[in-house]
């Protein structure tokens, strides 16, 4: 098993969990495809098992950079150390995470598939931050100059589709004749950094001089071709990252991020496996709570900032409705496909 890391207080190994044992809860498990420390997806997912496992006084078991094949193995021994929660925090392991938890009887979260949620054992966190998002287009439409913003994305995923159908209806909201370009790496192109460089160059090509990108490890190839390509009207290109802060590896392009704060979604799945109540309610993000938030720095104009601030209030208190759609046929409608090459 590669990179188990142990977070938290030293605990022996508790052996097999049964659900009915679930209110005894002292450890927790969660997975990830890549690294803990990419400043996007991953290590939000592992910051915020630890500070939700520190606020609940539970250990943390921490096994990251998994890759996306079978982590079946991996589930079961985290089981078999007594985890009592097991975290699959990547849509690619949907199918083993159920499979091991029924097995082991241990409850499993999952992601992008609500479908499966079995109470007692299996809870879906297709989180979305799709009002961060709209935003971050209201962002970009009043910061482009060549009138032409771009979404990249590593795929089609529920929540990438609600936060880029988000985007353009918030660039739209904002200037109604703006060119929303859009395009996808791949079916399931989280980690290709390649690729992410090889498609925002090309929709910079097109016109775009903010780039929304969507990603994982694509993300970074995303963030080099902003940093090096220059846009159609001779200025710079931004780029607007989605889930974590990559400010600290910022060479003057990062615009913003639609960050999330997974913490308080796993706070709640810990109360309800600890109160037998587990997978009976959804586990979302929003930006009443905090849970998503528009990052702030330094390339954005205060006066347009307060703007945006002005316009997060309008939806925490219900005057501007930002509805998920978490369907890629509804993000279709909103964009202007990148043509595909020759």
């Amino acid at each position: 098993m590669r990179n188990i890391v142990r977070w938290g207080v030293a605990l022996a190994v508790l052996g097999m969990v049964s659900f009915a044992q679930a209110a005894e809860l002292k450890s927790i498990a969660i997975l990830t495809p890549e690294p803990g420390t990419d400043y996007g997806w991953n290590q939000q997912g592992v910051a915020a098992a630890k500070a939700a496992g520190a606020a609940a006084g539970v250990e943390v078991l921490i096994a990251d950079n998994l890759g996306y094949g079978d982590v079946r193995p991996t589930l079961r021994e985290l089981a078999q150390d007594g985890a009592g929660l097991l975290i699959a925090h990547a849509s690619g392991y949907n199918t083993a995470a159920p499979e091991i938890g029924a097995e082991m009887k241990v409850p499993v979260a999952i992601v992008d598939m609500p479908s499966a949620r079995k109470p007692g054992a299996v809870a879906d966190y297709t989180a979305s931050g799709h009002e961060g998002a709209y935003l971050a287009g209201r962002l970009a439409a009043k910061m482009s100059t060549t009138g032409t913003v771009g979404i990249v994305v590593s795929g089609e995923p529920p929540s990438w589709n609600a936060q880029s159908s988000a985007f353009a209806e918030g660039a739209r909201a904002e200037k109604p004749g703006i060119t929303v370009r859009y395009a996808v790496i791949g079916p399931a192109a989280y980690s290709d950094a390649a690729g992410g460089k090889r498609v925002t160059e090309a929709l910079i090509a097109a016109g775009a001089d903010i780039i929304f990108g969507q990603g994982n490890g694509s993300s970074f190839g995303m963030l080099q071709a902003v940093e090096t390509a220059k846009a159609t009207n001779g200025g710079k290109v931004y780029f607007i990252d989605v889930i974590g802060d990559k400010t600290a590896i910022d060479r003057g392009n990062l615009l913003s991020s639609v960050v999330w704060n997974l913490t308080p979604v796993y706070s709640a799945m810990i109360a309800d496996v600890r109160a037998g109540t587990y997978g009976s309610r959804n586990y979302d993000i929003n930006l009443a709570d905090g849970s998503v938030a528009l990052l702030k720095t330094a390339h954005i104009p205060d006066e347009v900032w307060a703007q945006i601030e002005a316009l997060k209030k309008d939806i925490v208190d219900g005057r501007i409705k930002v509805t998920a759609h978490y369907d890629a046929d509804t993000v279709h409608k909103l964009v202007t496909q990148l043509p595909a090459a020759p």
